[in-house]
């Protein structure tokens, strides 16, 4: 139950983090704080939590790094709370494994919608559940392993997130089939239209595309269908 859940924010400012943890308490989560990345990420990878709000510019580690830390060891959702907004800090935080990207000021409501949905997702209760019989999916030189949670290309290992993961296996299992943004954000992190972000749809494909993709700007699998969205290709 998400009464049970439990929180970690790192947050300099301390109001901004005192605030933010007493409405994720009101909302039935054990929350905990902390004021600066290096207890930040010791926090993170000792306390057992299901979630954990980033911000960026944190005294003695950044987010960035804090993140990219935490992703050595484990999975946990990851959203960055940040006031920095320009597209290069969006796509960085991604690609250092977040599952996320929230800019303040922002509403507390869409927060905690998305906090729900990433800890849902996260505890299977949005995924389908992977049996370990599941055969593999080949798509041209693309091998999805169902069984493993991998994906190689010609034999050889794709490093990916859970989030790229799950993205690319949602597109596998539906093949040739497109989806919308909208579409997108509901069935691989879990938010309806509303409290979705399109553009985190658009940097996780521009990050896949130039882990799977011989030439990015040219792609091959993970292709566009004008006016609708995203879908994956056998070759």
């Amino acid at each position: 139950m998400d009464s049970k859940k439990k929180i970690l924010v790192v947050e300099d400012e301390k109001n901004i983090a005192v605030v933010l943890a007493y409405n994720i308490k009101k909302e039935g989560y054990d929350c905990d704080m902390a004021h600066d990345g290096e207890t930040g990420l010791n926090m993170a990878l000792t306390g057992g939590y299901d979630l954990i709000l980033l911000d960026i510019m944190l005294p003695k580690m950044t987010g960035f790094e804090v993140c990219e830390r935490i992703r050595y060891k484990s999975q946990v959702p990851i959203i960055f709370v940040t006031a920095r907004e320009e597209e290069k800090d969006r796509i960085l935080g991604l690609e250092t494994g977040a599952d996320d990207y929230v800019t303040k000021p922002f509403s507390f409501k869409e927060l905690m919608a998305r906090i729900r949905a990433n800890i849902r997702r996260s505890s299977g209760e949005v995924a389908r559940v992977v049996e370990s019989h599941d055969a593999p999916i080949a798509v041209g030189e693309l091998v999805i392993d169902r069984e493993h949670y991998s994906v190689t290309k010609n034999g050889e290992p794709v490093e990916l997130s859970k989030k790229d993961y799950d993205f690319i296996l949602f597109l596998a299992e539906n093949l040739g089939v497109a989806y919308s943004r909208e579409d997108l954000l509901e069935k691989i992190w879990g938010y309806d239209d509303y409290y979705g972000d399109i553009r985190t749809v658009d940097v996780t494909v521009s990050r896949i595309r130039k882990k799977i993709e011989n030439d990015p700007a040219r792609p091959e699998y993970l292709l566009t269908k004008r006016g609708i969205g995203y879908f994956l290709c056998k070759r």
